[in-house]
């Protein structure tokens, strides 16, 4: 008897289509909400050095996972994109939920972001399984909705990882506890990335295959009055492959690492200070933070913002920040207005990412 290897490739194709027939079986019995986001963004390099010694012409890398670059032409593809998101609700606290992506960074080719099945097991409790956004971040599972937050996008120092999705099984909570508003996230599950574009376009330069297995991992969010914190762990192996041939490191064909993170925001009606720190722990280390202040002035928000990555293990290890200063526009209750500026500063020679730059980026973030 033959028996089919259940790989990772397998579990994703076998969630899209359980996915899609069940909600064609189920159709007439389901309440099929569907919503929508999307951005039209434009931008350039005023000024740059590149890395001359990788050959990288004058380049602003604006998000990582996806590798959108802004170059000295001025481009609406790096971080245009269009996302629909469908949720079928079965009723007895049962849904199914998916969500299609198309990226200017990927030629507007579609795909399947998220899909997962949701099973609420009271009014705290709800338990998911299917392919879903990694939590690692305040804003990961957000990330590609600009109408969610201030800036252009999520400050690219601090929001630098090469995987950004997993496939697994999470129990979210929601609660009160006396004054303070509680939610939580534990999650397991694993993500084999087969071309992973950030290390094999940017970084290495060949096709990279990155595995990340035996993640585990929490949150914990805790709101008050104008203090909101979130804390949050995680721990995983990593396998890579360069060129098809396996990487070793230390000897050792995977390698263990570890995350951890907290995010502070403070919020006093016109004036809000937004921060994130985290650090992960692996074959190297690296540190990332950001702070933002902001002031809100009836529908128009500038602010002020700083992030930095740092390869802490390393005497020329990855190094760089950024600057930023932007002005928000709320122009219509569905719709803003967005322009920023980001100076970048790379710190580093042997492990350069895109050099030093000068950018401007402006766009129009919408909700439906």
């Amino acid at each position: 008897m033959l028996v089919k290897k259940f790989t990772m490739k397998n579990i994703k194709r076998f969630i899209i289509c359980f996915f899609s027939l069940f909600l064609v079986n189920n159709y007439a019995s389901a309440d099929i909400n569907f919503s929508g986001f999307a951005s039209f963004n434009a931008g350039k390099v005023l000024s740059g050095t590149g890395v001359p010694q990788f050959d990288v012409p004058p380049s602003f890398l604006a998000d990582y996972p996806v590798v959108s670059i802004y170059d000295e032409d001025i481009s609406f593809k790096p971080e245009s994109l269009f996302g629909l998101q469908v949720r079928a609700d079965l009723t007895d606290g049962l849904s199914a939920t998916a969500q299609i992506v198309s990226r200017g960074a990927n030629d507007f080719e579609t795909k399947f972001e998220w899909a997962y099945l949701s099973y609420e097991l009271n009014d705290s409790w709800t338990i998911q399984a299917g392919k879903k956004r990694l939590p690692l971040f305040y804003y990961s599972d957000f990330f590609d909705v600009g109408y969610a937050y201030v800036w252009m996008r999520p400050p690219a120092d601090t929001y630098t990882w090469q995987i950004f999705n997993y496939n697994g099984i999470n129990a979210l909570y929601s609660g009160d506890w006396g004054d303070w508003s509680v939610s939580g996230n534990i999650y397991a599950g694993s993500e084999d990335d087969s071309h992973n574009k950030l290390l094999g376009e940017f970084f290495f330069f060949e096709e990279t295959r990155e595995i990340w297995k035996d993640i585990v991992g929490g949150v914990l969010q805790v709101n008050r009055d104008w203090l909101e914190l979130r804390l949050t762990v995680m721990t995983y192996e990593n396998e890579r492959y360069i060129g098809g041939e396996q990487v070793l490191f230390s000897g050792e064909t995977s390698v263990s690492g570890s995350f951890y993170g907290l995010a502070a925001n403070l919020d006093f009606d016109n004036i809000f200070i937004l921060t994130e720190f985290n650090t992960l722990d692996a074959d190297s280390k690296f540190e990332t933070y950001m702070l933002t202040l902001g002031y809100r002035i009836d529908d128009f928000t500038p602010y002020l913002s700083y992030s930095a990555f740092e390869q802490t293990d390393e005497v020329d290890g990855e190094d760089h920040n950024t600057t930023s200063v932007g002005l928000r526009w709320d122009f219509h209750p569905s719709a803003a207005f967005k322009v920023q500026y980001d100076k970048v500063k790379d710190n580093s020679f042997d492990f350069a990412v895109a050099g030093d730059s000068e950018s401007l980026t402006f766009g129009i973030d919408l909700v439906f």
